[in-house]
C-alpha cells in the first residue's frame, strides 16, 4: 500500500497524477513514483524516496509527459524504503504496475519467474505481478485477459493499475481485498484508491466490487466481473455515484494542520450526523440504509441510488430485526475500537443488551461461537480497514454454512464513506457524515462514530419498548443529543488553556491516562492520540487498576492525565488521584464543573463543560485531542502524517 492514481486522457496526464499523489499524502507513505507512455511510445518512469515533492524535483530535471500513466505513493511492507522498491514496477520495459495490498505467495511466484529468466530489481512482492503480466502478454493474451490470468494466481489482497507500452490507449485495474474506484470524466477516465485523489478532475465515481476488473479506453469504461470459472470475464454495469463533498472539504482552509481543522469542525459535523435522524418519537429508522446485497433488501422499498447501492428501509421489518437482537458483537481497530468500547456501556445500560467488543485482527483468527440473535456491528472510518472487512466476510461465510456453524442475525456497519466495501457488503449501514478526514490521527470521525453508536443504542431500546410506557431516559437523551454540538463548541473554547498546559509535556517521555467506566476507553483514546502524533509513550488504565501494577511507575517525572466527569464513580476516581499525588505524580485533570477538585502544586485542573454522564465520553474526547495536537506542535513532529503510520490500513 498506500495510494494509487492512474488515468487515460486526451491531454498530458503527468500533472494530474502528481496532483493526485499530493491528495493522497495524508494516507502516509515513504516513497513515490510515476510512469507514463510518452508521445514517442516509450514507457518512462521516475521514482523518489520521501515526499511527493522529491518526485517533483526529479521531474523538473527530467520531465515526463503522456496521455496515459500510473502513479503511486508507497508505504513499505516488503523491502525497505528505497528508490528501487518504489512503484511503479516494470517488466521488460513494456509493462508498468502499481499495487496496493500484499501478495502472500510472492516468494513462490518469484522463484518460478526467476527460473523462467526474469530478473528482479526490487525486494517487493509487487514486482512479481509485473513479470507475470508480461509473461501472459508474451503468450498472446490481451492485457485484460492477462491481468485476469495473473490475479487468479495471487493470494492476498490487492488493488492494481496496469498499462503496457504496446497499447497506449488501454488502462486496466483490478481489486481484490483493497479498494479501487474509477473516476468518470468527459473523454478521460481515471483509477484511484481514494476519490479524494481525483476531485480536481471529476466528482463522479464507480466503486468497484470485490473481484471486479475495469478496462479503460478512449471509447469509455468497461467493468468486468468474474463469473463461474475465474477465467471468465463478463461485462457488468456498476452505478456511477456523485461525490457529496466539495474539493475545498479536503483542504486545510485557514488552519496550519488538517488535524486542527478537523477538531474544530466537530460541532458542525456532529450536527450533520444528527440531521434528520431524530423526531419526537425517537430515532428515525430511515437513517439506516439497507444494502442491495442484503437479505433485508427484498422488501426494502425503492432504490435511492445516492448511497452506492443502498435502498430505502422497510421500517416495520427493521423494527422487528432490532427487537430480535439479543446481543451485539462489535468489531473494529484502533480509534474505532475505542468507540466500540464506549458503546458497550451504552448498549448494556441504555438498551439492556449484552455487548462484546473485540479487535478485528484478533477476532478473525480464533474459533468463535455466535449466540442466537447476535447483531454483528463493525466500525471503520474508511470502510476499507483490512481486518475489519475480513472479519465481516468471515461471519458472512459462517452464515452461509448454516445455523450449526453459529448464525449472526445481521451485520451493521457504522462508517464515514458511503461507497466503501464495508458499507456495500453489510446488511445495514449508518453513515457518520463526518466528511473527508485527512489527518492520520482520527478526531471528527471518532466523535461522529460515538454519536452514531448512541443513535443505534436508542434505536435498539425503542424497538424493544412496548410503545405505551413513557420512556423518560430516551426523551432526555434525545434532548441532550440535540444540544451536543453546542457543548462541543464550549469544549473547543478551552483551546488556549490547553495549549499552555501542553508546554508541561514537551520534555516528557511517558504519560499515564486514567478513566473509569465509559471514560476508560476515552483515556485509551487520549493515550493513543498522544503517542501517535507526539511520539511520547503513553498508556491508559482503568483508574481502579492503579494498585495492581501501574502505581510503581509514578514519580515526579510521570504526568498523569485523568478524565473526571460527574458520575457515580467520581468519588472512587478521586481516591485514585490521591494515590497518584501521594507518590509525587503530576496530575492533569479534565473535570466537570461540579467536581470539587482544586488546582495546586502538582495538580492542574481544566474545567470541561457540564454534560450528562451518557454523552460525557464524546465531550471529554475533544480536550484530549487538543492536548495531543498542541504537544505535537511544540515537539515539531509531523502532525498530519506521523511517522510509520497510514490513514487507511488496507493490509493486515
Amino acid at each position: 500500500m498506500c495510494g494509487i492514481v492512474a488515468g487515460l486522457a486526451q491531454r498530458d496526464i503527468s500533472k494530474i497524477l502528481i496532483e493526485g499523489l499530493h491528495r493522497l499524502e495524508y494516507r502516509g507513505y515513504d516513497s513515490a513514483g510515476v510512469a507514463v507512455i510518452d508521445p514517442a511510445g516509450e514507457l518512462r518512469r521516475a521514482r523518489a524516496v520521501g515526499k511527493v515533492r522529491a518526485l517533483e524535483d526529479e521531474l523538473r530535471e527530467a520531465p515526463l509527459s503522456g496521455a496515459i500513466g500510473v502513479a503511486h505513493t508507497r508505504w513499505a511492507t516488503h523491502g525497505r524504503p528505497a528508490q528501487h522498491n518504489a512503484h511503479p514496477h516494470l517488466s521488460s520495459e513494456r509493462v508498468a504496475v502499481v499495487h496496493n495490498g500484499i501478495i502472500e505467495n510472492h516468494e513462490a511466484l518469484r522463484g518460478e519467474l526467476e527460473g523462467a529468466g526474469y530478473v528482479f530489481t526490487s525486494e517487493t512482492d509487487t514486482e512479481v505481478v509485473a513479470h507475470l503480466v508480461d509473461r501472459e502478454l508474451c503468450s498472446g493474451l490481451a492485457l485484460p485477459e492477462a491481468v485476469n490470468a495473473v490475479t487468479a494466481r495471487l493470494d492476498g489482497a490487492f488493488a492494481l493499475a496496469v498499462m503496457e507500452q504496446r497499447n497506449p490507449e488501454l488502462l486496466v485495474g483490478a481489486r481484490q481485498g483493497s479498494p479501487l474506484v474509477v473516476g468518470v470524466g468527459i473523454d478521460e477516465h481515471f483509477i484511484a484508491s481514494d476519490p479524494l485523489a481525483l476531485l480536481p478532475v471529476t466528482d463522479r465515481f464507480i466503486y468497484l466490487d470485490e473481484g471486479d476488473m475495469v478496462a479503460i479506453t478512449p471509447a469509455g469504461i468497461q467493468v468486468l466481473e468474474r463469473t463461474g470459472d475465474r477465467d471468465e470475464l463478463t461485462p457488468v454495469t456498476r452505478e456511477v455515484v456523485r461525490y457529496e463533498h466539495s474539493v475545498e472539504a479536503a483542504g486545510k482552509g485557514e488552519y496550519r494542520h488538517f488535524m486542527m481543522k478537523e477538531i474544530m469542525e466537530q460541532p458542525r459535523v456532529l450536527s450533520r450526523t444528527l440531521a434528520e435522524r431524530l423526531d419526537p418519537q425517537g430515532v428515525r429508522l430511515e437513517a439506516f440504509d439497507v444494502s442491495r446485497h442484503s437479505f433485508l433488501a427484498a422488501s426494502a422499498g425503492n432504490e435511492s441510488g445516492a448511497e452506492g447501492g443502498k435502498q430505502g428501509v422497510d421500517v416495520a421489518r427493521l423494527t422487528q430485526l432490532f427487537a430480535d437482537v439479543r446481543q451485539v458483537q462489535i468489531i473494529a481497530c484502533g480509534t474505532s475500537y475505542h468507540a466500540g468500547m464506549v458503546a458497550r456501556y451504552w448498549l448494556e445500560e441504555v438498551a439492556g443488551i449484552p455487548a462484546q467488543v473485540e479487535v478485528a485482527s484478533e477476532f478473525r483468527y480464533r474459533e468463535r461461537v455466535a449466540a442466537p440473535g447476535t447483531l454483528f456491528l463493525t466500525l471503520s472510518q474508511s470502510g476499507e480497514t483490512a481486518d475489519t472487512l475480513a472479519a465481516l466476510r468471515d461471519i458472512q461465510k459462517l452464515n452461509r454454512e448454516g445455523p450449526q456453524a453459529g448464525h449472526y442475525l445481521a451485520s451493521l456497519a457504522i462508517c464515514n464513506v458511503a461507497g466503501s466495501s464495508l458499507v456495500r457488503e453489510s446488511d445495514l449501514s449508518l453513515l457518520t457524515h463526518a466528511g473527508p478526514e485527512i489527518g492520520v490521527a482520527s478526531t471528527k470521525a471518532f466523535t461522529t462514530q460515538l454519536v452514531a453508536l448512541m443513535l443505534t443504542t436508542l434505536a435498539l431500546r425503542q424497538a424493544k419498548g412496548d410503545g405505551q410506557t413513557d420512556d423518560l431516559l430516551s426523551r432526555q437523551l434525545l434532548m441532550r443529543l440535540k444540544d451536543l454540538p453546542h457543548v462541543i463548541e464550549q469544549s473547543l473554547a478551552l483551546d488556549g488553556e490547553i495549549a499552555q498546559l501542553a508546554e508541561k509535556f514537551m520534555h516528557r517521555h511517558h504519560t499515564l491516562f486514567l478513566g473509569r467506566g465509559s471514560q476508560y476507553p476515552i483515556a485509551m483514546e487520549g493515550a493513543l492520540k498522544l503517542k501517535e502524533i507526539s511520539y511520547i509513550h503513553a498508556e491508559a488504565y482503568a483508574a481502579g487498576e492503579l494498585k495492581h501494577g501501574p502505581l510503581a511507575l509514578i514519580d515526579e517525572d510521570m504526568p498523569v492525565v485523568a478524565v473526571a466527569p460527574m458520575d457515580d464513580l467520581m468519588e472512587k476516581l478521586k481516591s485514585n488521584l490521591q494515590e497518584v499525588r501521594a507518590r509525587g505524580g503530576q496530575l492533569f485533570v479534565f473535570a466537570d464543573p461540579e467536581v470539587s477538585l482544586k488546582a495546586g502544586e502538582g495538580v492542574h485542573v481544566v474545567t470541561v463543560p457540564g454534560v450528562c454522564r451518557f454523552l460525557a465520553p464524546i465531550v471529554y474526547a475533544v480536550p484530549l485531542q487538543l492536548l495531543s495536537y498542541h504537544v505535537a506542535v511544540l515537539k515539531g513532529t509531523d502532525v498530519d502524517q506521523p511517522r510509520n503510520l497510514a490513514k487507511s490500513v488496507t493490509v493486515e
